[in-house]
C-alpha cells in the first residue's frame, strides 16, 4: 500500500509517498497556497496527479492546522488557513482524488507518530508537546489519540496564563512559550530584528554562554515546566514528549526537567512526578503521523470499502 501523506503549514506544504510499513519512497515541498480554498484543493489535487504518475496511490493522509473533524473529513477552523474554516475539505478533494483520505490536525499527527512508533509507543497513557509557532498538544489515553467531543483536547496554545478577564492573545500560553515567542524574546533583549533570530541561533547563543539567551531559556522552561506540572496533577501521564524543532536541543530538555524539579522540592504536597523525554520525530513527524492516522483509520473499518457513505454522511444538509 502506497499513501501521499501531506502536511500542510502555514507557509510551506511538504509531502511524501510512503508504504504502509513507513519507507518515503518519494518526498517535495512547495509552497502553500494563500488565496482561499479551491487553491489549495487544486494544488493537492496535483499533487495527487503528479505522484500518480511514479506510483500506485491508495490513499492520501493530511496533516492541517486547525480544528479538525477527522471523521467527517471537516474542518471546523482552520488556524493558520482561516479560508479553511467550515470547510469540507475532504468531500471536495475527493471530487479530484477517488482514493481513501484521512484528515487530522497536525499537532495531533505528530502526537500520533510518537504513540505508535515513538517515544511514546511503550506507554498506556501519554502527552505531547509540540512547540513552534504556537505550542500543540495531544493525549494519549489507553495507546489511542483522545480528541475530545470538540476535537479540540490537548489544544494547550489556549491555556489561560494572564489574570486578565480578556483572555486575549497576548493571556494564552501558545502565545507566551511557543519557540517563536522564546526567540523573540531574546531578540528583543538584545535589540535585533525578529527576523534575525531563530532556534539555532538562540541555541548556539546558549552555547556559547550568553548571559541573556541562558536567562531566556530558564524563564521558558519554568513557564513549561508549570504547565507540565499542572497537566500531570490532570491527567496523570505516564510520560510526557517534547517536540519541535527546539526539541533537538539537550539543553532545553535538561533545562525543564530542572525547572520540574525545583517546583517539585517547593510543593508542599505529594505530587505525582512527570518523566519528560525528547519526541522522536522531528521533521517528518506530522507526515509519520498522518499515516499513522491513515493506517488506525482504515483498520478500524472506515476504510476505501466505506468511505462514500461516511463521505456522503456528512455532508451539510
Amino acid at each position: 500500500m502506497n499513501v501521499l501523506t501531506i502536511d500542510i503549514g502555514g507557509t510551506f506544504i511538504k509531502y511524501a509517498v510512503m508504504s504502509d510499513d513507513g519507507i518515503i519512497l518519494s518526498r517535495g515541498k512547495i509552497e502553500t497556497p494563500q488565496n482561499g480554498r479551491n487553491e489549495l484543493v487544486e494544488t493537492l489535487a496535483g499533487l495527487y496527479r503528479q505522484e500518480g504518475e511514479k506510483f500506485n496511490i491508495d490513499g492520501m493522509a493530511i496533516s492541517l492546522p486547525g480544528i479538525v473533524d477527522s471523521k467527517n473529513g471537516y474542518v471546523v477552523m482552520g488556524g493558520a488557513l482561516r479560508y479553511n474554516d467550515d470547510f469540507y475539505l475532504r468531500h471536495a478533494l475527493y471530487q479530484h482524488c477517488p482514493v481513501h483520505i484521512v484528515l487530522e490536525n497536525d499537532a495531533k499527527c505528530a502526537v500520533m507518530a510518537e504513540a505508535t512508533v515513538g517515544s511514546l509507543k511503550d506507554v498506556r497513557n501519554g502527552f505531547a508537546l509540540i512547540f513552534g509557532t504556537m505550542v500543540g498538544g495531544g493525549f494519549v489515553k489507553d495507546r489511542e489519540l483522545y480528541r475530545g467531543k470538540h476535537f479540540s483536547a490537548g489544544e494547550v496554545s489556549y491555556i489561560i496564563t494572564s489574570r486578565s478577564v480578556d483572555p486575549s492573545i497576548e493571556g494564552v500560553w501558545g502565545n507566551q512559550c511557543s519557540t517563536l515567542s522564546l526567540c523573540n524574546r531574546y531578540a528583543r533583549i538584545k535589540g535585533r530584528p525578529v527576523e534575525e533570530v531563530d532556534g539555532i541561533r538562540f541555541f548556539q547563543a546558549v552555547e556559547d554562554g550568553d548571559p541573556d539567551a541562558r536567562s531566556c531559556l530558564d524563564k521558558f522552561a519554568h513557564e513549561v515546566a508549570i504547565q507540565i506540572f499542572n497537566i500531570q496533577n490532570v491527567l496523570d501521564p505516564d510520560r510526557f514528549a517534547i517536540g519541535g524543532g527546539i526539541s533537538a536541543q539537550p539543553t532545553l530538555i535538561d533545562a525543564i526537567r530542572t525547572n520540574l524539579n525545583r517546583l517539585y522540592a517547593y510543593c508542599p504536597y505529594h505530587v505525582a512526578q512527570a518523566e519528560v523525554v525528547t519526541c522522536k520525530f522531528q521533521n517528518d513527524a506530522n507526515l509519520v503521523g498522518a499515516l499513522q492516522c491513515y493506517l488506525a483509520d482504515v483498520k478500524d473499518g472506515e476504510g476505501a470499502e466505506s468511505f462514500d457513505t461516511v463521505r456522503e454522511a456528512a455532508l451539510p444538509a
